[in-house]
C-alpha cells in the first residue's frame, strides 16, 4: 500500500503536478473549501440570471411520461424541497471559481467545452434528462429519455449511456450535497433494456459517509416501478480541501524554504490520498479472492 501510494506521488511529482497543485487537506468539507454552505454550492450551481443555454428544459422530443413527472417534479420545487437543475453545455458554466485538485487544470486554447452527456445537441437524438436535487435529503431524481444515437441492441439504449448519466448524476448529487467531486468507483447490474424513446428514472440516494468516502446507489426504473432498467452502486471522494494556494517564488522574501514546506505537506496531503486510493484497492482485491476461493467441504456443512 505504501509502495502504491508513494508511486502516485513519484508520478505527480514527475508530471509537475505538485509544484502548482492544491492543498490536499483531509476532513475539510468541499462547501468549506468555497467558505459556503450547501445552500450557497446549489445557488453558485443554478445562477438565477444567465445568458447560457438551459438544456433541461421540455423540447418537442419529450414523451407523455417525461413531461408529465417533469410537471409533477417543478409544482414539488415550490415548496421549497426539491430543486430543478439547470443543465448548460458544460460543467464549467456551473462550477465557475473551482479549483481542480491533482493538478488538473488544463491550458488549451479550444473553447467549446462541452458535457458528455450533452455533446449530441439535436433535441432528441442523444441524452434528454433533467435532475431534481433535494438539498436536505441529499438525494436527486433524474428523468432520462434515451435517443437514437445511444442505441445499442437495435431498439434499445447501450448500457454505457446509462452508466455514463448515473455517474453524472452521482457526481451532481456529491457536489450539491457539499461532499464530493470525483468518482472512486461505479458498480452496475443490468436488469432490462430500456426502449429508445422511453422514460426512465433514476433515483439516488447517499447511503453513508465513512472514511472520507461517500457511498451512493441508484436504481434506473420505468415511471410505474414495474421495471427495473438497472442498479448500481457508488463511491465518491469527500471531506477534500479544494482550494488552490500559490507557490511562492525563491526569489521572494524566504520563498525557498517555503516553497519546500509547501511541496513537503503537497506531497504529505497526497500520499494520504494515494494510500485511500491504494487501500481501497486493496479490499476490493479481498474481495474478489474471498468470493472466488472455491468451497471447502467444511464450508459446505
Amino acid at each position: 500500500m505504501l509502495r502504491t501510494s508513494f508511486q502516485g506521488v513519484a508520478r505527480l511529482v514527475r508530471h509537475k503536478a505538485l509544484y502548482r497543485s492544491p492543498c490536499l487537506l483531509p476532513r475539510v468539507h468541499l462547501a468549506s473549501a468555497f467558505g459556503s454552505s450547501t445552500e450557497s454550492l446549489v445557488a453558485r450551481f443554478c445562477p438565477e440570471k444567465t445568458d447560457l443555454k438551459d438544456y433541461a428544459l421540455p423540447n418537442a422530443s419529450w414523451c407523455s411520461d417525461m413531461l408529465s413527472l417533469y410537471q409533477k417534479f417543478l409544482e414539488k420545487t415550490k415548496s421549497g424541497g426539491w430543486i430543478k437543475l439547470p443543465s448548460f453545455k458544460s460543467n464549467r458554466d456551473h462550477i465557475q471559481g473551482l479549483k481542480l485538485p491533482f493538478g488538473l487544470e488544463t491550458a488549451s486554447d479550444k473553447q467549446d467545452w462541452r458535457l458528455f452527456t450533452r455533446s449530441i445537441q439535436l433535441e432528441g437524438q442523444g441524452y434528454e434528462y433533467v435532475i431534481f436535487f433535494h438539498p436536505s435529503e441529499k438525494k436527486s431524481v433524474c428523468l432520462f429519455q434515451p435517443g437514437p444515437y445511444l442505441e445499442g441492441a437495435p431498439g434499445f439504449a447501450h448500457g454505457g449511456s446509462l452508466a455514463a448519466l448515473m455517474d453524472e448524476t452521482y457526481s451532481k448529487t456529491a457536489y450539491l450535497a457539499g461532499e464530493g467531486l470525483f468518482t472512486l468507483s461505479l458498480n452496475i447490474k443490468f436488469k432490462n433494456l430500456i426502449p429508445v424513446g422511453s422514460l426512465a428514472v433514476l433515483d439516488i440516494q447517499v447511503e453513508k459517509i465513512e472514511d472520507q468516502k461517500l457511498y451512493m446507489s441508484c436504481i434506473a426504473q420505468s415511471r410505474d416501478k414495474q421495471t427495473v432498467y438497472a442498479k448500481s452502486s457508488g463511491k465518491e471522494i469527500c471531506s477534500l480541501s479544494l482550494g488552490c494556494l500559490p507557490l511562492p517564488h525563491p526569489q521572494q522574501r524566504g520563498g525557498k524554504m517555503r516553497a519546500k514546506s509547501q511541496i513537503l505537506s503537497w506531497s504529505l496531503g497526497l500520499l494520504g490520498v494515494g494510500m485511500l486510493l491504494a487501500r481501497d484497492m486493496d479490499e476490493e482485491k479481498g474481495n474478489k479472492v474471498r468470493i472466488t476461493q472455491p468451497a471447502t467441504q467444511d464450508s459446505l456443512k
